[in-house]
């Protein structure tokens, strides 16, 4: 079984130095209060000797949610990722940071009277404004951690590399013009990936496919590049097994 996120963090910091000493590395986790954030986060809580991680929130209920579930109050942080300024406090001091913020699609309730399907929205954020302006802020506050280079982990997604994608369709509306705003999810999560890049940094972007949640643990995985997975037509992957 490969597993993603904890090895590559462990690998990463032992080339890079920061696990030479018994100190224990701080990790700044974004998106702790969802499904597969929440799941890094917790696995890094269970290595205490390795790791010192904290979990970003959006909302003090989110950070209630975990506190009741038994983590410690003092390793959540409530930030808004879509202010700069919030981010480079909430990861002052850390050795790397791992992203798992993402716009989240939900049905409007309306249906589209073409397709006869649901209509989708981004109740908690458009996707420029989550997957491009959050993730560009988190990257910008990485470049600010001390004279060690902050290790920057996405999670993005498969089929970045299509344009055409249907999951850009969601929350895109179409103005009067003829023109459209909203959706594009892919496309932002691209352009962040790019600024991650180009950033000087040193970096790692996973493209997961279709997040499900199922245990961990049961499946053999296929790796690939661009999109393209060599050994299989499943294109679906348990979080657990990600976040692992």
């Amino acid at each position: 079984m490969f597993t993603v996120f904890l090895i590559a963090l462990q690998l990463i910091l032992i080339t890079e130095g920061a696990m030479v000493n018994s100190q224990p590395r701080r990790v700044f986790v974004s998106g702790a209060g969802g499904q597969t954030g929440q799941h890094v986060f917790r696995k890094l809580l269970a290595l205490p000797d390795e790791f010192e991680p904290f979990g970003i929130v959006r909302s003090e209920s989110s950070k209630t949610s975990l506190v009741e579930s038994g983590v410690p109050g003092s390793s959540v942080v409530v930030c808004d990722i879509t202010d700069a300024e919030a981010c480079i406090s909430a990861m002052k001091g850390c050795d790397a940071a791992v992203i798992c913020t993402s716009a989240k699609p939900s049905p409007t309730g309306e249906m589209n009277e073409e397709t006869g399907r649901p209509v989708f929205g981004f109740p908690n954020g458009q996707p420029e404004q989550v997957d491009w302006i959050g993730q560009k802020n988190q990257i910008d506050a990485a470049k600010l951690q001390g004279t060690t280079k902050c290790h920057v982990i996405i999670c993005s997604s498969m089929g970045g590399t299509n344009p055409n994608h249907p999951l850009n369709n969601l929350g895109k509306v179409t103005l009067p013009d003829g023109s459209s705003q909203g959706g594009n999810i892919l496309k932002w999560k691209r352009k962040a990936e790019s600024y991650l890049m180009e950033s000087g940094l040193p970096f790692t972007i996973v493209h997961p496919g279709g997040l499900v949640n199922e245990p961990g643990g049961k499946r053999e995985l296929a790796l690939g590049v661009d999109d393209k997975v060599e050994g299989t037509d499943n294109n679906v992957v348990p979080r657990e097994d990600v976040a692992e």
